[in-house]
């Protein structure tokens, strides 16, 4: 991407504080250099370890003798992380996004260290524990720090830098964490992390420290948020365990895990998110229909390649290699500052462009169909998602007051979380109840795909009321 031309220069008394310095041009400008890099370096990080994690656990579940527990390593930092996000909101709106992330960058270093020095099974999962903590805290505070530290005419260009920071995770990653679990041993993916993430965190705290992201006294806080959040976290993993085990246990522990989730979600989000109201709770709803829709549809497409098309592992990752390409372009347009379209307009296009890659994708199970066509219509999905987070994470610091960033960032996150949850939780149950241990499963995977695509549907149905009324339905 070509580097946008450097910032004007500003005078006057308030040259310093971006909230007045809107001719601002560029991310990598003199005054945000250091910070962009060093957010941008955090992320980049971050996926290599996501896409690592994802080659290596296989083989630490081997090691360790904790095969069973397997499904556990996600759950963990699925749980973790969305009780981490709810908290780190309000925490970053009173105190500003410095203190979130600082704790939430020492809390992945030490879960990734405890994940590399585990000698059981329930320890790594302690690790991706306070992995996902660290990674809950952070992510809501990075929003912030995008809503406070620069001016709004470049928080596109940001989020598309963030989206840029998946590419090369997205394509090499899996395979340079295989050739360090074949030849160093799988501890060395999360040792590795480490050497790269302590120095960059250790450059960013003080640069954001230098910025204006001082705290609010005046805000006030939410009483009960993290009693709703760890609700909510127990209410995940028990939702999760009931659509793993499948047996009577779970007519127990699905109502009261969807009870739970009924009573704190609700009031986790903005008001209205789920009456789909206008402006905000419609920006955070969107996220979470979408985020399920495409990333439940995509956790099936490698297991279909290679139990229906008897593909490798390798082939079957390398067929949604061009995702991250194609969801980076998305979010480089939506970033564009010569770009015309608004913003709740990028929306309804990207919604429409995910929905459709989604349906073009159900093809795929249907044996005629060669399966490199996935490659192409998968794209086209992902290409929809970069628009679709891009404008998205704009919008709800755009609909926030400075004073709600924090617990309106978190809750976009919260949604982005319980949308991939249930959507995932929902596919398992068809594949777990009509899959055919002897045969093919073209039918079911066929159902699942088209289950994603009507969720789509939803989804792009109500995009358009992200554009808030006359009346402001951002409160």
């Amino acid at each position: 991407m070509t580097t946008p031309p450097d910032p004007e220069t500003i005078e006057g008394d308030d040259a310093d504080s971006p909230e007045v310095a809107s001719p601002v041009g560029s991310i990598f400008g003199p005054e945000f250099r250091v910070l962009t890099l060093g957010i941008v370096a955090v992320m980049t990080i971050v996926a290599f370890e996501a896409m690592g994690v994802i080659t290596a656990m296989p083989t630490a579940a081997r090691e360790l003798d904790g095969l069973a527990l397997y499904a556990w390593g996600a759950t963990a930092v699925t749980a973790a992380g969305l009780y981490a996000m709810a908290a780190a909101g309000g925490w970053a709106d009173r105190r500003g996004p410095v203190p979130p992330l600082t704790a939430g960058l020492a809390a992945f270093v030490v879960g990734t260290l405890v994940c590399g020095a585990a000698p059981t099974m329930p320890v790594l999962l302690l690790g991706r524990g306070l992995q996902g903590l660290g990674f809950g805290a952070g992510i809501v505070a990075i929003y912030v720090v995008i809503g406070r530290a620069y001016p709004e005419n470049l928080r596109p260009r940001v989020f598309t830098a963030l989206s840029g920071a998946w590419i090369v995770p997205g394509i090499v990653g899996p395979l340079v964490a295989g050739l360090i679990t074949d030849t160093l041993g799988w501890r060395w993916v999360f040792f590795g992390v480490l050497v790269l993430l302590v120095p960059v965190g250790i450059m960013l705290v003080p640069r954001l420290q230098a910025m204006h992201v001082d705290p609010d006294p005046d805000v006030v806080p939410i009483p009960g948020r993290k009693r709703l959040a760890l609700l909510a976290a127990i209410g995940v993993v028990l939702l999760q365990l009931a659509g793993q085990r499948l047996d009577r246990s779970s007519l127990i522990l699905a109502p009261v895990a969807v009870a739970m989730l009924a009573y704190s979600v609700p009031r986790l989000l903005p008001q209205g998110t789920l009456t789909v109201r206008r402006g905000l709770p419609t920006v955070v709803l969107i996220r979470g229909i979408f985020a399920g829709a495409f990333f439940g549809a995509e956790w099936f497409v490698p297991l279909m390649l290679v139990n229906e098309r008897d593909l490798s592992s390798a082939f079957a990752g390398g067929a949604l290699s061009g995702a991250a390409v194609g969801w980076f372009i998305g979010s480089w347009i939506q970033g564009r500052p010569t770009l015309s379209i608004s913003r709740d307009r990028l929306v309804v296009i990207g919604a429409m462009c995910t929905t459709s890659g989604i349906a073009l994708s159900t093809v795929v199970a249907l044996d005629p169909v060669p399966w490199q066509v996935i490659a192409l219509t998968w794209a086209i999905g992902a290409f929809g998602m970069g628009i679709l987070y891009g404008s998205l994470g704009v919008l709800v610091l755009q609909l926030s007051p400075p004073e709600k960033q924090g617990v309106n960032s978190a809750a976009l996150q919260i949604s982005d979380s319980l949308g991939v949850i249930l959507a995932t939780g929902l596919g398992g149950v068809i594949f777990a109840t009509a899959h055919v241990h002897a045969g093919k499963d073209s039918g079911v995977y066929l159902t699942i795909f088209l289950v994603m695509t009507a969720i789509a549907v939803i989804g792009a149905a109500f995009s358009p009321r992200v554009a808030p009324s006359n009346e402001g339905a951002t409160a």
